[in-house]
């Protein structure tokens, strides 16, 4: 755990002494779960459930924030075994997928879903062709459900395809009033007017969280750490934690804290919820 500045460790406290008021919110891939080059094959850190569980016991609730599909999250996760076991401490786990349009807790058990998004049959109709104009038509196009995702990853050079792709699909998400999301070695096209930033928002106000913490890695997740930092602006203790990686680096420059990928966010989780018992 390496705080950024002597501002970091301040936040850092003053988060352990309204642990009991805190909410925690985390990232998925990258952040909970190591990145592979097939998405499908993902797999949650093997000591994150039992980490989350005793989080939980110090804190107001933990919560989930993905661009993956709820459903797909909690397979892959083990998300329905970890709220069983956060339930039983009398704490609440959330999930949100796709960005938040999705919405899943350990209390209500069913996954809260808006229909796919006017446009998106149209821009896939369309993009095969646009593929075939980056000079990426090999690239793998995820399906999920509210929106699909570019997959990069497994092409020769993805580096130079992602950076081909990014204005085609902008302009041809746009032309389908969608959205578009980058992230590592990857585009997603989306319906608009819901980002990580909104569903932390909405987490906030229904918990009436009293500090937040939320760590990320990627493009992704800058909504969720404008929306924490707006929450520490108004008074709350919060705190923005970095999880850092070669190929992402967006979010060292705003974090208050930066770790090394998942192995590094579980640490600093332990530490949390040590301390915070430490304080009781």
């Amino acid at each position: 755990m390496e705080f950024t500045s002597p501002e970091g460790e301040q936040k850092y406290a003053a988060l352990v002494r309204a642990a009991d008021r805190a909410v925690i919110g985390l990232d998925f891939d990258g952040t909970l779960s190591p990145i592979v080059d097939d998405p499908t094959r993902a797999h949650i850190h093997p000591d994150a459930g039992e980490v989350l569980v005793d989080l939980a016991e110090v804190v107001a609730a933990v919560a989930v924030v993905t661009g993956r599909p709820a459903r797909q999250a909690l397979d892959l996760g083990g998300l329905e075994a970890v709220g069983n076991a956060i339930g039983d401490a009398g704490k609440e786990l959330y999930l949100f997928g796709q960005y938040g349009n999705e919405r899943w807790s350990s209390t209500r058990r069913r996954i809260v879903s808006p229909r796919p998004p006017h446009g998106l049959a149209t821009f896939l109709r369309d993009l095969p062709r646009a593929l075939r104009q980056a000079d990426a038509a090999d690239a793998w196009v995820e399906d999920k459900g509210l929106a699909h995702a570019v997959h990069t990853r497994r092409l020769p050079d993805p580096a130079g395809a992602f950076e081909r792709l990014l204005p085609v699909l902008r302009d041809l998400a746009g032309r389908n009033g969608l959205v578009l999301e980058p992230g590592r070695n990857v585009i997603e096209v989306r319906a608009p007017g819901m980002d990580k930033g909104k569903a932390v928002d909405a987490l906030a106000a229904e918990v009436d969280a009293g500090a937040f913490l939320f760590a990320g890695d990627d493009l992704g997740d800058l909504e969720a750490f404008d929306a924490v930092s707006a929450l520490g602006k108004d008074g709350l203790p919060t705190l923005l934690v970095c999880s850092a990686s070669d190929e992402v680096s967006a979010l060292v420059d705003r974090a208050d804290v930066v770790v090394h990928g998942p192995d590094g966010v579980l640490d600093l989780l332990r530490t949390l919820t040590a301390d915070a018992r430490a304080t009781r």
